[in-house]
């Protein structure tokens, strides 16, 4: 199975890639894209089918572009997602037989999203179908959680809208509507609150434009569409395997970079003597400030970008959860100046962090080990967590 969700298969000594397949069958396909060494080809039919396929939940799973790995077990889908880190690392990284241990797989194999960002298709919410820029109308989405669920079911016309997103608090209960476009006439009824983002503000259309959730004992407050975690259950890994990997003492100062809200500044940052918050989205920043002061955890927050925002301080450790694009050379030296000791690395692509790790290696550090965390069961995405040692 490929980083990105498609079986490699074989044709005449060709790599083809297939979504749809797993690894094992034998399919017939009918190529789509033709790259010389390789192609891209569409699935016709299961031959020989394998032992691993199961029989999908949704009924839009084929169309629908949210989840593509209905079709195996959990398990499956599991070792899928260790075997393209060890090899993105290997690939990319060119790091021989790295420590990437067992996938770890928290929460529910469905019904886990605390967030979903729907376009709206003839006053219903959608997803985009699969490598496509069609729209499937969503009758069931299954892997949204039971909040999100009752959020979807109570919505009802939202014609005048482009988009929703729908989001909640697993642990605090807590729900809230982000909306762009014309306001439906029924919002004013609906049982939660609702806001829209201009200019990078949340306005209120009403209720609170915020909703709160817990995580290791501290609640946060998360503002409209501010960046955290959809998954409550993986979050909550997360915060655990980072503090595992930082070890922090009273003598350590962590920087979290990219720090959100405060989800690893506020949970594995209470066992260091001093906290840098380094973010540079102004709701995130608004958040931090507030949670950091809500649970009397002192962090000192920078409201810059990581590359260039960083002055005269200096780290024992760092944790950094870039976005999907990875840390990029100037990201790894911000992060390397001062030289700390550990970094633990949150990473949402395998393939950015197999290139920083690249990067990091020529800055001093190596790779200790790696955790993938499947956070984002039924589909190809995997977060992973990863300890860098100074050499």
């Amino acid at each position: 199975m490929a980083h990105g969700g498609e079986a490699v298969g074989r044709a005449d000594g060709k790599a083809v890639f297939v979504d749809g397949a797993l690894p094992g069958e034998t399919v017939e396909v009918e190529i789509l894209e033709d790259r010389g060494s390789w192609a891209r080809a569409t699935l016709v039919s299961v031959v020989e089918a394998s032992d691993d396929r199961i029989e999908p939940l949704c009924g839009h799973f084929g169309r629908c572009g949210g989840c593509q790995w209905q079709f195996a077990s959990r398990p499956t889908q599991a070792n899928w997602k260790h075997d393209v880190v060890a090899g993105q690392l290997q690939h990319l990284g060119k790091i021989v037989d790295a420590d990437v241990r067992p996938t770890l797989t928290p929460g529910p194999d469905f019904g886990y999203r605390n967030r979903m960002d729907f376009r709206v298709e003839r006053g219903r919410p959608a997803l985009y179908r699969r490598r496509s820029k069609d729209r499937e109308v969503l009758d069931e989405c299954p892997i949204l959680s039971d909040a999100l669920s009752s959020m979807l079911d109570e919505v009802g016309d939202l014609t005048p809208l482009h988009r929703i997103t729908l989001r909640a608090g697993s642990n605090t209960g807590d729900r809230l509507a982000i909306v762009s476009g014309g306001v439906p006439g029924s919002a004013g009824g609906w049982s939660f609150p609702v806001c829209r983002v201009r200019r990078g503000r949340a306005e209120p259309i009403h209720g609170t434009p915020s909703l709160t959730e817990r995580i290791g004992g501290t609640t946060f407050r998360i503002t409209a569409s501010a960046f955290f975690q959809n998954n409550t259950e993986g979050a909550e890994t997360l915060v655990e395997l980072v503090g595992e990997a930082l070890q922090l003492t009273d003598a350590d100062t962590l920087l979290d970079a990219y720090a959100g809200g405060g989800l690893f500044a506020l949970t594995a940052g209470r066992n260091a003597g001093r906290v840098l918050a380094i973010e540079s989205a102004g709701m995130a920043v608004a958040d931090l400030a507030y949670n950091s002061k809500r649970v009397g955890v002192e962090v000192d927050v920078i409201a810059a970008s990581v590359e260039g925002g960083i002055r005269g301080e200096d780290w024992t450790a760092v944790v950094c959860d870039p976005p999907r694009t990875g840390l990029g050379a100037a990201g790894v030296t911000a992060l390397t100046r001062p030289g700390p000791r550990v970094i633990a690395y949150v990473a949402c692509d395998p393939a950015s962090l197999a290139r920083d790790a690249r990067l990091l290696r020529e800055a001093g550090y190596d790779l200790d080990y790696a955790v993938p965390v499947d956070m984002f069961p039924q589909t190809f995405h995997i977060e992973t967590v990863a300890r860098f040692q100074l050499r």
